[in-house]
C-alpha cells in the first residue's frame, strides 16, 4: 500500500472510531437513564439495582478514558502525517468527521 493509501484510509477510520466510541456512550448513558427511571417509577427499594447501576457507571467510565485515548491517537497521528509527509490532516479531520456521522453533527 502507498503512503497516500495508508494515510487516506487512516484518515477515514480514525473519525468513525471515534463516532463509534461516541454511539457507545450514548447508548450507556441512555440506559442507565432508563434504569434509574424505570426503578423510580416502579416504587423499588432505591438498593434495588444498585450493583448494576455502579457496573454500568464503570462501563460508561471506561467508554469516556477509550474516548480520550481515541483523541490523543489522532493527535499523535497528525503529528506523524506533518513529520513524515508534510501533511496538514488535522484540518481535514473534523469534515471527514462531520461526512462520516451527520448524526452526531446534529446533536451538537
Amino acid at each position: 500500500m502507498s503512503k497516500q493509501d495508508c494515510t487516506t484510509r487512516i484518515q477515514r477510520e480514525v473519525p468513525a472510531a471515534e463516532a463509534r466510541i461516541d454511539d457507545a456512550l450514548i447508548a450507556v448513558s441512555s440506559l442507565m437513564a432508563s434504569i434509574v427511571t424505570a426503578r423510580r417509577e416502579t416504587d423499588v427499594p432505591a438498593k434495588t439495582g444498585q450493583a448494576t447501576i455502579q457496573r454500568l457507571a464503570k462501563a460508561q467510565m471506561s467508554l469516556i478514558e477509550a474516548s480520550s485515548d481515541v483523541l490523543r491517537v489522532h493527535g499523535e497521528l497528525v503529528k506523524i502525517g506533518r513529520e513524515t509527509a508534510g501533511l496538514d490532516v488535522h484540518e481535514e479531520c473534523p469534515n471527514i468527521a462531520r461526512a462520516a456521522t451527520p448524526h452526531l453533527a446534529a446533536v451538537a
